[in-house]
């Protein structure tokens, strides 16, 4: 039987499936996203790189700034302290530079107007807070008395007049004295006349005055003792017809060496001050921190390995000098001992008895010369077996040059 058999359809190869324009979109974009997930790749590494290195850096920065604001700390406290030292030391070594106080003078005034009836007289503390003296001890001072007299008629037909100063312990027993001579300055009738003229507007309005300022100088050098201090002084204008306005006693010091250095150059003063207690408070306080935290300038380590190392060396030396000591003794015995002919037992005995002989001996110039470690404390001696191994050689050896003698 014949069977029906369809005519084969032709087969067409099949289309690929139609894509939308999103998915063909990301098919074009794929090699970018590889490529961009292998760039990520790579700087992987080099990001947690960068993260450690600054962190790392961020560490030593504050660190450092730490330690640098410690540092500054420390520098201000030193140059606080060197300033205050320096301060003090100012204070406590340089005296009073100046002292003035007024003079106020009193006398008898129960007699004739036209005169006075005593010479005026004034009586002055030289004390500071009335404790404190104003005057140090030793050093000179220049004592002046400056007086303000009127260019008056009885001033000027007074002439020369004396002025006395008697200076007073604190029992009112006189120090020392001293009496200056002054008088007005001298001007011609036509210069008064002159002078009046040119400043009578200053002189109408009391801005200007006619009068004198005369300084009498009474010490130039004078030091008070330390036994007797001097505590206040007495001033007498020896004239009744003087006449004055006011009075100052000035104190000035003379200073010299030292102090005038400090005076007259005092910025040149504090800056080498400073810097010198700077330095020296510096230099205590570095010392200080190598002894805290190094234990000193010098390890121990290295000194303990030192005195180590010398104490190995001389018990060297030490065992060399013994096993010298020792060969020359048996040689010398070698060469004394005679050649006797005997029994053998005696000759065995005899042998015997050296033997131990020489190990005694031995055993003692071992035990006389070399330290023992335990006492010594040193650790360069070898273990127990190794000594015993030595004697035991020496031993050996000694019995060895005997029997070859005998």
């Amino acid at each position: 039987m014949l069977e029906y058999k369809e005519p084969a359809s032709e087969q067409r190869p099949a289309e690929p499936p139609r894509r939308s324009p999103s998915q063909s979109r990301t098919t074009r974009a794929s090699p970018k996203v590889i490529e961009s997930s292998t760039m990520g790749g790579a700087l992987g590494p080099i990001l947690h790189w960068l993260h450690d290195v600054a962190a790392v850096t961020l560490l030593k920065a504050r660190r450092t700034l730490f330690q640098a604001a410690v540092l500054f700390c420390v520098l201000g406290l030193l140059l606080w302290v060197s300033i205050f030292l320096y301060g003090s030391f100012y204070y406590s070594y340089m005296p009073t530079v100046s002292f003035s106080a007024p003079v106020h003078y009193y006398f008898n005034s129960d007699c004739d107007a036209s005169k006075l009836c005593s010479f005026p007289m004034a009586n002055i503390s030289l004390l500071k807070n009335d404790r404190d003296q104003v005057m140090a001890f030793g050093q000179p001072y220049r004592i002046s008395l400056e007086l303000e007299l009127p260019e008056s008629p009885a001033n000027e037909q007074l002439g020369m007049f004396m002025v006395k100063m008697s200076c007073y312990s604190k029992g009112g027993k006189t120090v020392s004295s001293v009496r200056r001579s002054t008088m007005l300055h001298y001007r011609s009738a036509l210069l008064q006349t002159l002078s009046t003229f040119f400043f009578s507007p200053f002189l109408l309005t009391g801005m200007a005055e006619q009068k004198q300022l005369i300084e009498v100088e009474l010490f130039p050098a004078y030091k008070t003792n330390s036994y007797q201090p001097t505590v206040g002084a007495v001033i007498e204008i020896q004239s009744r017809r003087v006449q004055i306005y006011s009075s100052q006693l000035r104190i000035h010091a003379y200073f010299t060496g030292v102090r005038y250095v400090l005076y007259n150059f005092p910025l040149m003063s504090a800056v080498v001050g400073v810097a010198s207690n700077f330095a020296f408070i510096g230099a205590v306080v570095l010392f200080s921190y190598l002894q805290f935290v190094w234990g000193g300038l010098w390890p121990p380590d290295q000194v303990r390995v030192k005195v180590m190392m010398g104490d190995s060396t001389r018990m060297q030396q030490r065992k060399e000098e013994v096993k010298k000591r020792m060969e020359k003794e048996n040689s010398l015995k070698e060469l004394d001992s005679p050649k006797a002919i005997g029994p053998v037992n005696e000759e065995v005995d005899d042998t015997a008895a050296e033997a131990s002989k020489t190990s005694f001996v031995v055993g003692n110039v071992i035990d006389r010369d070399v330290p023992d470690p335990e006492k010594d404390g040193s650790a360069d001696f070898g273990p127990p077996e190794e000594t015993e191994k030595n004697e035991t050689t020496l031993r050996q050896r000694a019995g060895t040059s005997k029997e070859a003698s005998d």
